[in-house]
C-alpha cells in the first residue's frame, strides 16, 4: 500500500527513547501525519515508569495506536498493562520486557552523579556507544543528534529517567496477554537490545510479527527510516479488534 493511500484511523502515538524528543521521529511524522493524527509524548512526569505512564494516560485520546522506541517501548508496555482497552495496536522498537538487572541498576549510579555535576554530555556519549549503531556515514550524525537532544533536555530529566529505568517492572506477563496487531522492530547492529531480546519479546506476544533490520542499530527510526516506515505501514493496515488489547 503506497504511503499516499494510508487509511485514516485512530491517532498514532509515538514515544521517544531516553533523552530524546520528537526529532527522532521526524521521518515517521512526515510520512503518517497526512492521513492520521500523530502525537509524540515526552517521557516526563516522574521518576518511575508507573508515574510517567499515569501522566501520559491523562493526555492521551480514548483509543490509539501506540509505538515506542527504547525507553519509549518500556513505557508502551506499561501503558498496555494499565489501559489495555485504549490501545488498538502496539509496536515496540529496540526495547526489552525484562526488568533492570541489579548490575545495570548499580552501573547507573555513577552516571547519575556525573550528570548532576556538570558532565551530562560525557554521560550521554557513554550511554549510547557508537557500536550500538549501524556502521556507515550516518552513524556519527545519529549519535550527535542524540547527544544534542539530551543536552537540551538537561540533567534533571536524565536523573528522573534513569531512576525510572532502574525500578522498571518486568512486563513478560503483560506481553503474554496482548491480543492486538503487534510489531516488534529491531536493528541487527543493536548491542544495547540485541536481536535475541526482540525475538524473546515477540515470542511472548500471540501472533506478533518481528522484523530485524539489517542496516540499523538501536535507533532504526533514524538509521533506516524508509524500512521502518514500510513496516509501520503494514502494521497500521492490519485490522485491529474493537475489544481490549489484553484479555
Amino acid at each position: 500500500m503506497p504511503y499516499d493511500q494510508q487509511p485514516c484511523r485512530e491517532p498514532l502515538v509515538l514515544l521517544p527513547g531516553m533523552m530524546c524528543d520528537g526529532r527522532i521521529f521526524e521521518a515517521q511524522i512526515r510520512t503518517f501525519s497526512g492521513s492520521m493524527p500523530v502525537m509524540v509524548l515526552p517521557l516526563a512526569g516522574g521518576d518511575t515508569v508507573e508515574k510517567i505512564a499515569a501522566r501520559m494516560l491523562s493526555h492521551l485520546p480514548p483509543r490509539f495506536s501506540l509505538a515506542g522506541l527504547s525507553m519509549g517501548g518500556i513505557l508502551a508496555m506499561e501503558l498496555v498493562r494499565r489501559a489495555p482497552e485504549r490501545i488498538s495496536r502496539l509496536c515496540i522498537i529496540g526495547a526489552s520486557p525484562l526488568a533492570e538487572t541489579p548490575e545495570k541498576a548499580a552501573d547507573r549510579e555513577p552516571q547519575i552523579i556525573a550528570a548532576r555535576t556538570g558532565r551530562l554530555e560525557d554521560v550521554l556519549r557513554e550511554s549510547l556507544p557508537m557500536e550500538c549503531l549501524a556502521p556507515g556515514p550516518s552513524r556519527l550524525e545519529v549519535h550527535n543528534l542524540f547527544c544534542h537532544m539530551g543536552m537540551e533536555l538537561g540533567p534533571e530529566l536524565y536523573v528522573a529517567q534513569s531512576r525510572a529505568l532502574q525500578r522498571r517492572p518486568d512486563q513478560q506477563a503483560t506481553m503474554r496477554r496482548v491480543h492486538v496487531p503487534t510489531l516488534v522492530l529491531g536493528g541487527a547492529h543493536d548491542t544495547l537490545v540485541p536481536p535475541a531480546r526482540h525475538e524473546l519479546l515477540a515470542q511472548l506476544i500471540p501472533d506478533a510479527k518481528v522484523e530485524i533490520l539489517p542496516d540499523a542499530g538501536h535507533f532504526p527510526v533514524l538509521e533506516d527510516p524508509d524500512s521502518v516506515n514500510r513496516a509501520l505501514l503494514h502494521w497500521l493496515a492490519v485490522p485491529a479488534p474493537a475489544s481490549e488489547a489484553v484479555s
